[in-house]
This record gives structure tokens, sequence and C-alpha cells, in this order.
């Protein structure tokens, strides 16, 4: 009960809404720049009905990938055995487990979103669906990767508690990045 009680008293609101405001703020600048992007790409969306399907989950699965390493690490920080060393097994095993997740979703969103297209009357081939799919979803799972390393790098030289920090600043980042693959890797994949 005492070390509970003690890790509360440490728990500082102030310090944590200091922290995080500005960097809010500045995220939620981050995001309008997504929806500026899903609007530009309308008639893309609208063509192709089943691409619209994918957006949800191709953009939070993004975030997702991205808030499950971040956690990881920051985790690893907490409990003293994250070295940021590029001979670290254990970095680079959760490197390759995102990996892996990532072309597990993405490859079942392909799925699903050609199942759901068949009912919509938004018919697209499956191998169209799995190259947009895959090649957009392990883009932004690099993304995801890249940028929970430097979030919870950032926040652990900063001084900054990275459980307040990375899981914010990886999923707008991430949103932000991911729309613009999925749209940019679908418009090259559907050229004539």
């Amino acid at each position: 009960m005492e070390s509970s009680r003690t890790a509360l008293e440490s728990w500082d609101v102030h310090r944590i809404v200091r922290n995080m405001f500005p960097l809010l703020v500045l995220l939620t600048v981050i995001v309008l720049i997504a929806g500026i992007t899903l609007e530009d790409a309308r008639g893309l969306l609208d063509e192709y009905g089943v691409l619209a399907v994918m957006v949800p989950t191709m953009v939070g699965m993004g975030g997702n990938l991205g808030a499950i390493l971040s956690s990881r690490l920051s985790t690893r920080l907490h409990l003293g055995t994250a070295e940021f060393d590029p001979r670290d097994r254990e970095l680079w095993a959760n490197v390759l487990a995102v990996i892996a997740l990532g072309s597990t979703v993405f490859t079942t969103l392909a799925v699903g979103a050609w199942l759901i297209g068949r009912v919509i009357d938004s018919e697209m081939a499956l191998g169209v669906l799995l190259a947009i799919s895959l090649s957009s979803g392990l883009a932004i799972a690099v993304v995801a990767i890249v940028c929970s390393f430097a979030a919870t790098y950032a926040s652990f030289r900063l001084g900054i508690d990275p459980d307040d920090t990375t899981i914010p600043v990886v999923t707008n980042v991430v949103d932000v990045f991911g729309m613009l693959i999925f749209i940019g890797i679908s418009s090259v994949v559907l050229s004539p």
C-alpha cells in the first residue's frame, strides 16, 4: 500500500499538462493536414469506394503499431533494460514483430475490403487491393517504427516521461504520413 501511495504522489498533473499542452496543440495542427489530404483525395475515393472503406483501418492500424512499439520501448526504459544500440536483439525482435503484425493486418484488410467491395458494388481486383494495402501498410509500419524510436528517445533525453508523450506523438504523426502514403500509393497503383 505504501509503495502505491508513493507512486501516486510522484504523479504530477501540472507537470504532465505543462509538457503535453503545447505538444497537443502542435499535433492538432498536424492532424488537420491529414484531413486536408483526405479532402483532396475525394475524387479518388469517390471513384473507388472500396478505398474509402480502407482508410480508417489503414490509418488507425499504423498508429496502433507505433503505439505498441512505443509502449514496449517506454517500458524497457523504465525497467532500465533499454539501450538504443543497433546490436540489441530485443529491439530488433520488437521491430520484426511490428512488421509481422503489420503484414498480417494489412493482408487481412485487403481481403476484407475485397469482400466488402463485392457487397457494395465497388469491386476491385484482389491483387490490386493487396498491392495497395501491403505496400502502404508496410511503409506506414516503417514510419511508425522510426517515429516510435525517435519519440521515445527524444522524450527520454529531454527528461520527459515517454509514457506521457510517445503515444500521442506517434499516433498523430503516423496518421498524417499514413494518409499521405495510402493516397499516394493508391494513386500510383491505379493510374492508367
